[in-house]
């Protein structure tokens, strides 16, 4: 057994920046938390190859001289904490002492601050956590951080880092974050020189939403503000019906604070089950102030997440808050029906309640069943519904048809009735619950999902037009317009050619605007402009890269099939039999994109069992 030692300083800084930095975008979090702290007016960030190369922070606030300049760079230093007892009455960001220390000895890291007073300013060069060279310099009131060839000091953490383009997400993300907790502040993002995102001091909150993410997004919103006892909520979420795929525009603040909090994000969901189709998340930019004795914001080592004391009373009170916001949109219900990104499985508007989430989600009668992810997708929410008792998926199926090589069915008719095939003994009963089409079969009952099968038979006929390598496109008489934030138009930008190759043509129009020109048949024009910030939030995710095309074309395929699929109330029997025939002809019958049954078979035993008949 070997001895046990104290470990030297510079490796445990390198162990701690482990904790506290792990990718480039921790780095500039920690400086921009200090200029803020500081007192800052105004914030300039500089970047370079996602942060690999070099970071640059520089702000306005209230500088250091050279003794407490030194000091900074030791570990367990700060000026925001005295005593234990301090932690309960956090009203700063930065705190720990150990962020400053860290950098320094996993890169080159070169400080230039002077306080208010003073006539010089102090500029001190660390490599690899040792200190260079410790002299004067000019400098205005403030602090300026550059920080170069990150983690070269530590080549494993290193080789972690995503792509660049990835890496500077996670950086604009982060910036962002910290501009719309204080609209106040000017902040300004620059990569390798260029200008990604510039935003003078703003009065209100909705200014600054509009500079980062566009005049369009502020139309889709609608103001919060509630009190109740030491709770605040104020800010801003998005009206009925209008979602992404992502969460990148569902954001939350704790005492200005952003953080992930699942208490915070829970009750959002919740409160827009009524108003967004499942697995579609609304926008929401919401600040909760809280008695900082009442949350817990040590409980992360990047100060990422938070613990409330009282979880229930804080989710309760979200929840009322915006479900009261939503009921004011168009009376006492929230029709989803009426908007392009509506559930189109409703055909009824369904009410929204205010009673606390008591009553938010409504029994569901028809039976589900749940099958693992065969088609290769993301487990949608729709999985977490238990299996009725009894029923199989794809109880005693039949084999599967050859999948179809003709596009007779891209027009909307439905192929020749086959004579003899392995549904042909399916008799048609009735649709329930406005989803379910009811068969009656030789062995049992058949209930199939129409969406569900409906979105199978979409989306083979999609990947067959890709597989082609020409999917018919159509030119839009008046082209769309569309204001991403700078992120999103970064990476619209870098895969415009991989789109145009799928019948997607859009064009650059000004900083951060576009123009939709041209788009596949199975597009949706009056969802045009949705559809494609859907695909940018599969880029934000990193799920359509342009290394691995099948797999991307795979993900706009789902997506697409998703959006295009519309079921309407009343159907024939004709049409009942066609969608089954088309459904039997694809290669992967017994489930839709997401890997969930497209239709389960009750066998004529188990019926009699449930009636006791055995």
């Amino acid at each position: 057994m070997t001895s046990i030692r104290i470990l030297p300083d510079r490796v445990a800084n390198q162990i701690a920046a482990g904790e506290v930095i792990e990718r480039p975008a921790a780095v500039v979090k920690e400086l921009l938390e200090n200029s803020l702290d500081a007192g800052a007016r105004r914030v300039e960030i500089e970047f370079r190859h996602g942060g690999r190369s070099c970071m640059r922070v520089e702000d306005d606030g209230a500088g250091m001289n050279r003794d407490d300049a030194l000091l900074a760079l030791e570990r367990h230093s700060t000026s925001k904490i005295r005593e234990a007892g301090d932690l309960d009455l956090i009203a700063s960001f930065g705190f720990r002492g150990e962020a400053l220390p860290s950098i320094a000895s996993v890169s080159r890291f070169l400080m230039r601050t002077r306080e208010e007073g003073e006539s010089t300013g102090t500029e001190i060069l660390v490599n690899g956590g040792k200190i260079l060279h410790v002299r004067d310099c000019g400098m205005p009131v403030g602090t300026r951080i550059e920080v170069s060839h990150l983690f070269n000091s530590v080549p494993a953490r290193r080789k972690f880092l995503k792509t660049d383009n990835t890496e500077t997400g996670h950086i604009v993300h982060c910036v962002r974050l910290y501009a719309l907790a204080h609209p106040q502040v000017a902040f300004t993002l620059l990569d390798g020189g260029r200008v990604l995102f510039q935003s003078p001091p703003c009065r209100h909150l909705s200014d600054r939403i509009g500079e980062i993410f566009g005049g369009k997004v502020l139309d889709n919103l609608l103001e919060v503000e509630s009190k109740y006892e030491d709770l605040r909520l104020r800010g801003y979420v998005g009206k009925p019906g209008i979602g992404r795929s992502t969460r990148h525009e569902m954001v939350t603040f704790v005492n200005r604070r952003p953080v992930d909090s699942r208490t915070l994000s829970y009750a959002i969901l919740e409160s827009y089950h009524a108003s967004l189709h499942k697995g579609r998340y609304p926008l929401a930019f919401l600040f909760l102030d809280i008695d900082s004795r009442a949350v817990d914001v040590n409980v992360h080592p990047a100060k990422r997440e938070i613990r409330f004391r009282e979880e229930g009373r804080v989710r309760r009170f979200v929840i009322n808050t915006v479900l009261k916001r939503l009921q004011t949109v168009g009376g006492s219900s929230v029709s989803v029906a009426a908007t392009n990104s509506a559930d189109p499985e409703r055909q009824e508007p369904l009410p929204v309640r205010g009673d606390g989430g008591k009553s938010l989600f409504a029994a569901n009668s028809t039976p589900r069943s749940f099958a693992p992810d065969l088609a290769g997708g993301d487990p949608s929410p729709d999985q977490n519904e238990q299996a009725a008792p009894g029923c199989t998926p794809g109880a005693s199926l039949p084999p599967p048809v050859s999948a179809s090589t003709g596009n007779d069915h891209l027009s909307g008719q439905a192929p020749a009735r086959q004579s003899e095939g392995p549904t042909s003994s399916w008799r048609f009963l009735g649709v329930v619950h406005g989803r379910l089409a009811v068969f009656e079969t030789e062995a049992g009952l058949v209930l199939l999902d129409r969406r569900a099968a409906n979105e199978r038979v979409k989306y083979e006929e999609i990947l067959e037009q890709y597989e082609k390598e020409n999917p018919p496109s159509q030119t839009l008489l008046f082209p769309v317009p569309m204001e991403l934030d700078a992120v999103g138009a970064a990476l619209l930008l870098e895969h415009t050619d991989f789109l145009k190759a799928g019948g997607i043509v859009v064009e650059p129009f000004g900083r951060n605007f576009f123009r939709i020109e041209s788009v596949p048949i199975w597009v949706d024009v009056e969802s045009v402009e949705e559809f494609l910030r859907d695909i940018v939030g599969l880029m934000r995710d990193g799920n359509l890269p342009e290394t691995r095309p099948a797999l991307a074309r795979d993900q706009i395929a789902r997506l697409a099939a998703f959006r295009a699929v519309r079921i309407s109330a009343r159907v024939t029997e004709v049409e009942m039999k066609a969608l089954v025939e088309r459904l039997m002809k694809c290669s992967q019958p017994l489930t839709d994109p997401h890997g969930r049954p497209t239709f389960i078979e009750i066998n004529s035993g188990e019926l009699e069992r449930r009636f006791q008949k055995q």
